[in-house]
């Protein structure tokens, strides 16, 4: 009868299999700064300049900029250093990685006639990485709790996930292996039914009367201290690759469009080991792994504008489009329990990759407003300012019941963005120096979850006639209030993270 009772649920309930939650929205609405050493040298403050590939990226106006054909090469060794702290535990990680993260070329055809007002055509394609997800953390501690409960407990998780579930539904067959338990559960339920099953089968829960339609359980776990050992790993970075066309009229205007592919390349393996000594505990060992694999494609576009006002000042706007992206999912999971005096409960090991309806995200558009002063042909000014509603993320498909309430929560966390940078270039001679610096507000509502990030940058550049070697150095710092689990245990590691990054850049005009 339950076999059949799945294979009934399975045809009505699919859109109940995700395991989305707001992390994944913002993790994919990020952009780091990278690219080009010259534009990170002056902390991506080139909205109203242009004349550098990664440039283009920000303000599609900006290729026209060009005197001639150009083109661009970018290696860059990045560096995360976090320090965690939870409850009484302090630990540091730290994470370093070389890749070649931009490559670019612009082709200029300038109308040599003067027959026509408009002077100068480009079309670009540049490639460049813009956002990193190569880093881990560890958070180690002494959790405490004194309320009675075992909210403290990763027994917390599985017990919210099970809570008004009936028992049949989140249980093996008898004679049915875990793996193929698992799997059929998931197909029909979904995600919350299979937390609930690894909770069950590990003896974590137990169901209050043993009978199919029971939906009230308990914990083998008493209420008291745990200690927990916390990995997070990750890997993976977010890719963009443009297409760009620009045009400038007489010496005043220029005007641009980029056709934007993104790509989402994101691996994570989280891993809980919690011990108790707590009086009244049957399962006094919890080791509990969970694995994502994360594939997506996506689009967007963008408009831009530079105005030249006089000789020396420019003014430029860009319209960023949000990105629409498709996104598959993967994930696997491994639970052990055992008692601190009496032999290892059976591991709970299903061997089954889970994967998940592809499911859609829109990202939030940005407006960018950019003023840069250029003096004696020596020296640079440059100021950006960009605003971006994170509340305008959304799941899709919209009448997704999952993604109503994901959606609905996107609104009430996160808020809009002011983001400004500034940067500097002074030429002697053959040799330019660079600075910048740059503030972007939390996107959160609450300013904790993720902080403010601040940023600095310096560099260093060697003109030789037609080729360029550019050197960059930048650094920036944001604290974050990670929980652990997004249900039941949701205590949180406090982690304040420093990115640096060495960036070598080869340009040269064709």
């Amino acid at each position: 009868m339950k076999k059949l009772n799945l294979l009934l649920i399975a045809a009505i309930s699919l859109s109940s299999l995700h395991a989305q939650d707001i992390s994944d929205a913002f993790r994919y609405s990020q952009e780091e700064i990278h690219g080009t050493a010259r534009f990170r040298a002056m902390s991506g403050a080139f909205g109203a300049l242009g004349g550098d590939m990664s440039a283009v990226s920000l303000n599609p106006a900006g290729s026209v900029v060009f005197s001639q054909s150009h083109a661009s090469v970018t290696g860059a060794n990045f560096k995360i250093d976090n320090n965690t702290t939870y409850f009484n535990g302090f630990t540091n990680s730290s994470d370093s990685k070389f890749s070649i993260n931009q490559g670019g070329i612009t082709f200029v055809f300038a109308d040599r006639s003067n027959r026509s007002p408009w002077k100068k055509f480009a079309l670009s394609f540049n490639s460049e990485r813009t956002n990193n997800y190569e880093t881990s953390w560890f958070a180690r501690g002494l959790n405490t709790n004194d309320d009675g409960q075992f909210s403290n407990s990763i027994a917390s998780y599985f017990y919210d996930y099970a809570d008004g579930k009936r028992l049949a539904d989140i249980s093996a067959l008898p004679g049915e292996t875990i793996s193929s338990a698992y799997r059929d559960i998931g197909d029909s339920f979904g995600f919350a039914h299979q937390q609930a099953f690894l909770g069950f089968e590990s003896f974590i829960l137990d169901p209050e009367v043993d009978d199919d339609d029971n939906t009230l359980y308990y914990a083998n776990v008493a209420s008291g201290d745990f200690n927990h050992n916390y990995s997070y790993i990750a890997t993976g970075y977010n890719g963009k690759i443009t297409f760009n066309l620009a045009t400038q009229y007489e010496d005043i205007l220029s005007l641009g469009f980029n056709f934007n592919s993104h790509f989402i390349s994101y691996d994570k393996s989280t891993r809980l080991r919690e011990n108790n000594s707590n009086v009244g505990s049957i399962v006094n060992f919890v080791d509990f792994q969970q694995n994502l694999s994360t594939r997506g494609v996506g689009y967007s576009f963008q408009f831009g504008g530079i105005v030249k006002l006089s000789p020396e000042f420019r003014l430029g706007l860009v319209y960023d489009s949000p990105t629409w992206y498709s996104i598959d999912e993967e994930t696997t999971e491994f639970i052990d329990t055992d008692e601190l005096e009496d032999q290892d409960f059976p591991a709970i090991n299903p061997g089954i990759v889970n994967v998940y309806p592809r499911y859609r995200l829109k990202t939030p558009s940005k407006f960018t407003g950019s003023l840069a002063y250029v003096f004696n042909k020596q020296g640079i000014i440059s100021f950006d300012y960009s605003r971006k509603n994170y509340g305008n993320m959304q799941f899709r498909p919209t009448s997704d019941p999952d993604f109503i309430d994901q959606n609905q929560i996107i609104r009430d966390v996160f808020k809009s963005t002011n983001t400004y940078r500034a940067g500097a270039e002074y030429r002697i001679k053959q040799i330019s120096l660079r600075g910048g610096y740059r503030f972007e507000e939390s996107p959160y509502a609450d300013g904790i979850t993720v902080g403010d990030l601040t940023g600095y940058s310096l560099g260093l550049g060697f003109n030789f006639g037609n080729t360029r070697l550019d050197l960059a150095f930048d650094e920036s710092k944001r604290s974050f209030a990670a929980p652990l689990y997004t249900i039941g245990l949701i205590d949180k590691a406090f982690i304040d993270r420093k990115y640096t990054n060495f960036t070598l850049s080869l340009a040269f005009n064709i």
